[in-house]
């Protein structure tokens, strides 16, 4: 199983002889409703767009996951799995092959990746965003994501778990408090689901940031903060530190516990 961190939240997955790009920002700027003097997000240059991709993996239907123009310039042949919300940018952009997928449901791609969704994020009192499950059926290897810190008590039952992605680091904004959730709250799901490994998601290395928003926009924690609070409370997980655009390989072991 290799991973390649592509920043923020974007990922490329390649599990079971499998490519799942997962919530991909890879061209242009990030914006919300085109308003970049609220939020802008920027790069100097574009990461290269991956190759020969199985599917894209949507978790949530607001720009920094479901990003318009990364959307328009991928093949739109490619199977795309999404929320509900996402779902509804797709179709919009005019790909060929998408499945919804709501909490509790499964997708199975090619007979080698199972991706069952979870509920994630809460987006408003009628929308409920999706954190998934992927598992590779030959091994049995799983990997947990959810990129906003929200962890439904419903994930319980996938312990163990072999990678969580997730915030590690607290995003808050005065009044409001967390609107990304790392920290204790990390440290908990670690508890729970007790991974060989967790990869925070949600940082950002070589993307800048601007516009009336950050300056509100307040960060807690670091990585080896992190790492401390794993060794105070006993939990043998292992904190890796990605850089964009390094494929890697997850050093796993395989565990025979029964898996969902």
């Amino acid at each position: 199983m290799h991973l390649t961190w592509l920043d923020n939240n974007s990922w490329l997955i390649e599990i079971g002889s499998q490519k799942i790009l997962l919530d991909p920002w890879l061209v242009g700027d990030l914006t919300f409703n085109n308003a970049d003097w609220f939020f802008k997000g920027s790069r100097q240059q574009d990461p290269p767009i991956p190759e020969n991709i199985d599917l894209i993996l949507l978790s949530q239907g607001i720009e920094d996951h479901t990003h318009p123009p990364t959307l328009k310039q991928l093949d739109h042949n490619i199977k795309v799995v999404a929320s509900p919300t996402a779902v509804k940018v797709v179709e919009k952009l005019g790909y060929n092959q998408i499945t919804a997928l709501t909490q509790g449901e499964t997708f199975t791609l090619n007979q080698q990746v199972e991706i069952t969704a979870f509920p994630g994020t809460s987006m408003g009192p009628t929308v409920l965003e999706n954190a998934y499950l992927l598992k590779e059926l030959e091994s049995g290897l799983t990997i947990y994501y959810e990129p906003h810190g929200n962890h439904s008590p419903q994930i319980k039952q996938l312990a163990p778990v072999d990678i969580v992605i997730t915030p590690i680091i607290d995003f808050g904004l005065p009044l409001i408090g967390s609107i990304i959730k790392g920290g204790n709250t990390a440290l908990e799901v670690a508890k729970c689901l007790q991974p060989q490994i967790i990869l925070p998601t949600a940082l950002a290395r070589d993307v800048l940031y601007e516009g009336f928003l950050t300056k509100f926009l307040r960060a807690t924690g670091s990585v080896t903060e992190f790492r401390v609070l794993l060794e105070k409370n006993n939990v043998a997980t292992q904190v890796f530190d990605p850089q964009p655009g390094i494929r890697f390989e997850m050093p796993l072991e395989k565990r025979e516990l029964a898996k969902l």
